[in-house]
């Protein structure tokens, strides 16, 4: 892990099932405490961690919250991470 201010890390966890790849995430969020990540991702459970969420389409912002907010907007994120939900059996996953 970086000693840097700002990380990115892009599908970081691709090779990953489900289940790791949330552990992975846990372990990123741990060790990146008073500093910047941004986690690109097309698997979206791990995103319940994230301070703030952008969800993007062809190259453009279409939503931008909290989890929580996102969920209650009910729109591309919560589709999303609605069909995802089932691949992550830990709780962490569930809206």
């Amino acid at each position: 892990m970086s000693d840097k201010e700002i990380m990115i890390f892009d599908e970081p966890s691709s090779a990953l099932d489900p289940i790791a790849e949330m552990d992975q995430f846990m372990n990123i969020k741990e060790k990146i405490k008073g500093k910047t990540a941004i986690l690109i991702s097309h698997r979206v459970g791990f995103a319940r961690l994230a301070d703030r969420i952008i969800v993007m389409d062809n190259g453009k912002i279409i939503e931008d919250g909290t989890h929580e907010n996102l969920i209650l907007k009910n729109g591309v994120y919560a589709d999303l991470f609605n069909k995802q939900a089932q691949w992550y059996d830990r709780g962490v996953a569930q809206s």
